[in-house]
């Protein structure tokens, strides 16, 4: 290491030095929105890691403003008696978290209703809360925001659907380009005449409408944002016996997608409603909404679809952050905000990062990711049970709120922090969730275990590394060099450790010592 090089400098790389207690995003920290929809209004307050944030606060009143809105022009005189009240709920939760002023939006319901503007002067009278009534468009743009929270650089397409309309976003390099608005909400079609053959021509022809306007572009990636499409999800995990029921990030295709639909409308509601935990309003809409994706998904032939749980309101928390902070990896900073929150000696994560890196010589920048993770998270369960810490940090790993993650991926964390507490046998009620992953990657996720199980007993500080590991696979040699001041921490255990994860990478080892 040169003068120059401090350990800062070298350990960041591409991921750059953490934000989330910078000053320039500190107002971050914890933010409240409010957004209402045609069908819910909805509180979601943001705490913790900026990029990635936690939900300290989340909440929704399924007030289905927009009903009726066809016919009557005006808003749900019930839906407004109840969408204010539950503004007024949330303003005072508000208050009493010291998070006044709350941002809220209002969309297609109360931009179409001729009392839209009334019910607008009522909520900023009764609570002195602005509401913001945005237009198609900006509601397309803010979705395709909340895309990019959770996946940046994104490109595809992102389709919003809420109870009164339905947009369209085009994603590239991270950008959001084209939108366009529709009125394909569940809450309007539900009002549409002539029956089912009516109903199924009238969507064909809007969705050919908006595969024209938006250029008539074909095999991208489709993310899906709404409640709607989340109980399809759910309900094709249902349908499927899926082991690992995490909305963000849930992949589907073209044909199971026709298979959830056809699942949907053989299926008795209300026991796919109670089996599935989706709420009755809900349901309600949800065979529509199924018509619409399996046309959305015949017409404009997506190479997969993903599910996000991100949306409008993340969006609008995308919005105020700074062009350095929506550039970073949500996985990685969230990760960080863990490891500084909960971890015994926070810092210590990098230098196992770098210290088990050449165990992985072929890793791409992807697996980088997760095993920065992990080595950022191997310490933050501590406080669980000894008997049950392998179970808690696998928990936290798979059932976490983090961005950035594919289902295998999280399965993978999961297993390599639950191998860094444990050697025992895991059993096989896991053994669905296994499933998810390759052989080569349920290998490679206890090798990343046993390394960390073995690098947590090396703890010297969050600033002095221990030593260094070299790996020839070729030869199948494993060799562990310490520094002079870590040798009293090799023990028996430390020992121990060392030579299972020998025999998980099937190597010989051999230890040496620098001199002081």
């Amino acid at each position: 290491m040169t003068d120059t090089e401090t350990p800062d400098a070298i350990d960041w790389g591409p991921f750059g030095r953490p934000l989330f207690n910078d000053p320039t995003t500190r107002h971050l920290a914890r933010v409240g929105v409010i957004d209402v929809g045609s069908n819910s209004v909805r509180l979601v307050v943001f705490d913790g890691a900026a990029r990635s944030p936690a939900y300290f606060y989340n909440e929704k009143i399924m007030a289905s403003l927009g009903a009726g809105l066809s016919e009557t022009g005006r808003l749900n005189p019930e839906g407004r008696v109840r969408a204010l009240a539950a503004i007024r709920r949330f303003a005072a939760l508000a208050d009493g978290m010291g998070i006044s002023p709350l941002t809220a939006v209002a969309t297609a319901a109360v931009r179409e209703a001729s009392d839209g503007l009334a019910f607008r002067a009522e909520v900023e009278r009764e609570t002195g809360i602005k509401l913001w009534i945005i237009d198609g468009e900006e509601e397309a743009r803010l979705s395709a925001q909340g895309v990019l929270l959770g996946w940046p650089g994104s490109y595809g397409l992102v389709c919003d659907i809420g109870g009164s309309s339905m947009e369209l976003a085009d994603l590239a390099e991270g950008r959001v380009g084209r939108r366009v608005t529709s009125a394909l909400g569940p809450l309007k079609l539900r009002e549409v005449k002539g029956g089912k053959r009516a109903l199924r021509q009238h969507i064909r022809a809007a969705v050919e409408t908006l595969h024209d306007r938006m250029g008539n572009e074909t095999g991208k990636r489709l993310f899906l944002v709404g409640g709607s499409w989340r109980a399809i999800a759910r309900i094709d995990m249902e349908r499927r016996d899926y082991p690992l029921t995490v909305l963000h990030e849930y992949r589907m295709t073209a044909r199971r997608i026709g298979h959830t639909v056809k699942y949907i409308d053989e299926s008795n509601l209300d026991d796919l409603r109670s089996r599935c935990g989706i709420s009755d309003s809900r349901m309600a809409l949800v065979p529509l909404a199924g018509i619409v994706l399996k046309e959305l998904v015949r017409v404009f032939k997506p190479k997969d679809v993903a599910v996000s749980s991100y949306g409008i309101r993340e969006g609008m928390l995308y919005e105020e952050m700074p062009p350095e902070l929506r550039e970073r990896d949500p996985l990685i900073e969230a990760c960080r905000f863990a490891q500084a929150k909960d971890a015994r000696n926070p810092g210590f994560g990098r230098l196992l990062y770098h210290f088990i890196m050449p165990l992985f010589p072929r890793a791409g920048w992807q697996r980088k990711r997760i095993i920065r993770a992990a080595c950022l998270l191997h310490d933050v369960s501590w406080r669980a049970h000894p008997d049950y810490r392998h179970e808690v940090a696998f928990d936290n790993a798979t059932r976490a709120n983090l961005g950035g993650l594919k289902h295998a991926e999280r399965v993978m964390l999961g297993l390599a922090l639950m191998t860094r507490y444990t050697n025992k046998n895991l059993g096989t009620h896991l053994d669905p969730l296994f499933a998810l992953l390759s052989p080569e990657q349920k290998r490679e996720a206890e090798i990343l275990g046993k390394a960390m199980r073995f690098g947590a007993m090396l703890w010297l500080s969050g600033e002095r590394p221990p030593g260094e590991i070299k790996w020839h696979p070729k030869k199948r040699k494993l060799r562990l060099i310490l520094e002079h001041d870590a040798i009293p921490l090799f023990g028996e255990v430390a020992e121990s450790r060392l030579n299972a994860l020998a025999s998980a990478l099937d190597a010989e080892v051999s230890v040496s010592f620098k001199k002081a």
